[in-house]
């Protein structure tokens, strides 16, 4: 099957598929599957338009990501699978399993968002509008500040100059296609629906995606553990990838 999608395969054991979030890469998972692939298969792949993934000059759904992830399962022959979605992934995920429950074993909610009010969506659709009226470089320093601690920008700047040039480097029709589908997608009316084991972890200073939005997003789901990770914001899987590895691993290990 000719899938159109970049992906790795790293370890072997139970099956853990990795999405990452808006203008980012498989490789974001480096750090993270570092520490899990000695007892895990761990699958990473670039969203459509993304990396080395198919260019999608429509403007794509997120059903069709869904469909996108269903399509790399099947064609790896995978029966059941644990899911870990960062930020947009983290939307991806539990769509993906709202719908094909039967083919997740577990699934991981890391730095993503839902019960979100019209002003928190207002600010997303505008940071869009400024991206589309000013152009993508004006923005970008502030999307980083909200990404990553002080600290961290300070002390790791080639991955922060990676991160800058990811962004940078997806077509930018994409790249503000999932931004949009992140800043208008609600989960609360249907999260109650997913039934398999769920971990939901963010950064306690995160803003976006802040602890309490992801209490009421724990709190909502049947069967579900909360993790907050002090001191990080957004861009928990490279800014901690050994913390973040660490539980999942336990969240997994003890399912």
């Amino acid at each position: 099957m000719n899938l159109n999608i970049s992906f790795n395969i790293e370890g072997a054991g139970e099956p853990i598929i990795f999405i990452h979030g808006i203008g980012s890469r498989k490789n974001t998972w480096d750090g993270v599957i570092e520490e899990l692939k000695n007892k895990y298969q761990c699958i990473t792949y670039n969203l459509r338009g993304h990396g080395e993934s198919m260019v999608d000059e429509s403007n794509f759904t997120l059903e069709e990501l869904v469909e996108d992830l269903e399509n790399l399962r099947s064609s790896l022959n995978i029966k059941k699978t644990h899911i870990v979605g960062h930020s947009l992934g983290g939307m991806i995920g539990p769509l993906y399993t709202k719908k094909y429950q039967n083919n997740v074993l577990s699934l991981s909610l890391l730095s993503t968002a839902a019960f979100r009010n019209l002003d928190d969506q207002k600010k997303i659709l505008d940071i869009i509008s400024k991206i589309e009226n000013e152009g993508l470089d004006t923005v970008l320093p502030n999307l980083i500040n909200r990404w990553f601690t002080d600290d961290f920008i300070n002390n790791n700047q080639d991955i922060i100059n990676n991160r800058f040039q990811q962004v940078q480097d997806t077509p930018l029709k994409t790249f503000l296609n999932v931004f949009r589908l992140y800043a208008i997608t609600e989960m609360s009316s249907w999260l109650k629906e997913i039934i398999v084991p769920c971990l939901v972890m963010t950064g306690e200073n995160d803003v976006g995606c802040n602890p309490n939005i992801n209490k009421q997003i724990a709190d909502v789901l049947p069967n579900s553990k909360l993790e907050i990770l002090k001191n990080l914001k957004h861009a928990i899987t490279l800014e901690a990838p050994i913390l973040v590895s660490q539980k999942i691993r336990s969240f997994i290990d003890n399912l």
